[in-house]
């Protein structure tokens, strides 16, 4: 074949692909990509002289010029035309859109494969190097041994695979030894043991990291500064400064990479969730999914120092009395730099015993008018985040974990609070279930039963609460109810504070002083002037409308007195419920219209008789033939509005 006419033929050819691939993508209704049309038109465009070629052989006697051979070319166009389409549907329903990465894509990620697999396989390692493999498999950690001493080494060998999986699987046991309504309390404490301390990082690391968030090198931004770290965890590490103003400072350095390192972990630790909570009945019921993708956030805020900042800031300006905490310097802080007052004291534990009681009053109370009247409060009050200042008040440091409640919420927690205090069970409960969302299957009566016997059992001066917080969650996780983040960040606290105050000092009565918090600042909302005043602003606002009530009222009762009174609903008011029963009533009608014309062309092809069109085909048989194709044209248009998902966004 001569060059210009197989450059012709190929011309042709690529336009009989395009005319098939936009015919197809017509008739379906639905947008397709570009190259999944274009590669099911090629292979039409292929496949259609072999599949076609017994209905034009059955026209080969038919020598007759007229309709017949003119709706034998039809009909074979017709049938070139749904072989696309059919191959179109198919791959919507074996090959979703976006299930196959593009090559571009695949190539970008073929190294963060690479890697992420190299890293399942380090995880793999250590999960059966210290016993953990059939967990991964499916097996329930919470149906293990029975007796408490397994438990125990169960808890412990899950704590030790966490501390050799690096950073972000010590932070995810850090996180998890809070959720008390979820683990048993072998684990919890187990979990709690986990220390986030490593090396420091050489200052050669340390060093572009400062100058690139800087915008100069350490020495020119600040009058002095000590390349020996203070302390070092796996994220950061800090180091001191002063500044040319002459104020010590705390300077806070993300480790180089380490973004990078988390990145990787949070996809395998969300791909872990994913797994787990498909294929086992523990990962469904205690939503590993949701509690990865909160890690996952909490994890990322941690990493952006400006967060830090303004936790910082927001807890300063909340702050109660008795209690220090050091100020950020916002021109010095971004991203990967935290620059923030220093505080001069000692350990917590140097504390003497005169001193502890009122340092432990005041912490209390700092946190609880964080948590019941400010809404923002240090998530995470352990020793090691506190120390003893030169002034004899008590410093609070490292703003990384803070929690915040809505208005909404605290209100709740203030009527928990005082329905406690009261031990009113009715009052307890229904606080309860405004803080919890409520389950539809929820049994009140029991609830309330277990709630008072709660309230009997610990709410008792001099009670420790360690037990009283993993009792309370035992009732909530009995009954169904989930903890929302927020309110397990709460616990999580007031758990930890209590270490704390009992080191502080031993014997503190914590429940004592949680009543006499409330009788201080939260019974005093509830006197003649504060409801006198709440009543009023009530009414400021209502007062619009009560002036208008009277006419509305009068306007009705003369409707109705007249026989005027009518009610008017419109349905499917929304544009949104519109194109739904409209979509949906089109995919009916289709399906009719499709299923009728196919009984109809089978009905008629069954036919004997008729006129005859010409020698080889009747009358009956030419409509039959052409129902069939438009049967198949409309029944592809249902399936692949079936077919068709809405494509969930991706992380």
């Amino acid at each position: 074949m001569d060059v210009p006419v197989a450059l012709i033929v190929s011309v042709a050819a690529l336009v009989m692909i395009l005319l098939l691939a936009g015919s197809a993508r017509r008739l379906l209704g639905v947008r397709f990509g570009a190259i999944r049309t274009f590669l099911a038109a090629l292979l039409a465009f292929t496949i259609a002289a072999p599949l076609l070629s017994p209905i034009l052989q059955s026209f080969q006697a038919d020598h007759d010029p007229g309709i017949g051979a003119a709706w034998a070319i039809l009909l074979v166009t017709m049938c070139v035309v749904l072989i696309p389409m059919v191959l179109l549907v198919l791959a919507e329903a074996l090959v979703p859109p976006g299930s196959i990465p593009g090559p571009l894509e695949l190539a970008r990620s073929l190294r963060g494969r690479i890697s992420r697999a190299r890293r399942y396989s380090q995880i793999t390692r250590i999960a059966i190097r210290h016993g953990l493999g059939p967990y991964l498999r499916g097996r329930d950690p919470m149906a293990g041994p029975e007796d408490r001493p397994g438990r125990q080494r169960l808890a412990a060998s899950l704590r030790q695979a966490l501390d050799d999986g690096g950073v972000t699987f010590v932070k995810l046991g850090q996180v998890l030894s809070t959720r008390r309504d979820l683990l048993p309390p072998e684990f919890v404490d187990e979990l709690g043991l986990l220390q986030d301390r490593v090396a420091p990082a050489p200052w050669e690391q340390i060093e572009p990291v400062l100058t690139a968030e800087l915008g100069g090198p350490a020495e020119s931004v600040f009058a002095a500064f000590d390349r020996t770290p203070l302390a070092a965890a796996s994220i950061a590490q800090v180091h001191t400064a002063r500044l040319h103003t002459g104020e010590e400072v705390v300077v806070k350095v993300r480790r180089p990479g380490i973004d990078q390192v988390v990145d990787r972990d949070l996809d395998i630790v969300r791909r872990l969730a994913l797994t787990l909570e498909t294929r086992t009945r523990w990962g469904r019921t205690l939503g590993v999914r949701d509690l990865a993708e909160g890690f996952a956030t909490a994890l990322r805020e941690e990493l952006d120092f400006r967060i830090e900042a303004a936790n910082m800031a927001a807890v300063t300006a909340a702050k109660g009395s008795g209690v220090t905490y050091p100020a950020p310097v916002s021109a010095l802080c971004t991203e990967r730099v935290l620059v923030m007052q220093r505080l001069t004291g000692r350990p917590l534990a140097t504390a003497d015993a005169e001193q502890g009681p009122a340092l432990a009053r005041a912490l209390l109370e700092c946190l609880l008018r964080q948590v019941l009247m400010e809404g923002v409060f240090h998530a995470d009050p352990h020793p090691g985040n506190l120390m003893l200042l030169d002034d004899g008040t008590l410093g609070l440091l490292d703003f990384g974990s803070v929690g915040r409640l809505d208005t909404s919420m605290r209100s709740a927690l203030q009527r928990f609070l005082l329905a406690m205090n009261r031990q009113d069970t009715v009052a307890v409960t229904d606080a309860l279930l405004e803080v919890m969302p409520r389950p539809e299957d929820i049994d009140e009566p029991a609830l309330e039963r277990a709630l008072g016997q709660f309230m009997a059992r610990h709410l008792v001066p001099g009670t420790g609460s360690a037990q009283m917080f993993t009792d309370l969650f035992t009732i909530v996780s009995r009954h169904g109810l989930s903890v929302p983040p927020e309110v397990a960040a709460v616990f999580r606290a007031l758990a930890t504070l209590e270490g704390t105050l009992l080191r502080l000092a031993p014997g503190f009565d914590l429940i004592g002083e949680a009543r006499a918090f409330g009788h201080r600042h939260l019974a005093e909302r509830l006197d003649g002037d504060a409801v006198k005043e709440a009543v009023g602003q009530e009414l400021a606002a209502l007062l619009p409308m009560l002036r208008r009530l009277p006419r509305r009222v009068e306007r009705i009762a003369s409707a109705a007195e007249h026989g005027r009174f009518s009610l008017n609903v419109r349905l499917l008011a929304d544009d949104r419920d519109r194109r739904f029963v409209t979509g949906l009533l089109h995919q009916v009608l289709l399906t009719v219209l499709g299923a009728t014309a196919g009984l109809m062309g089978v009905l008629l092809l069954g036919t004997e008789g008729g006129p005859q069109v010409s020698r080889a085909i009747t009358l009956f048989q030419m409509i039959g033939y052409n129902l069939l194709v438009v049967s198949a044209v409309l029944v592809l248009r249902v399936l692949i509005l079936v077919f068709r998902r809405p494509r969930e966004p991706r992380p």
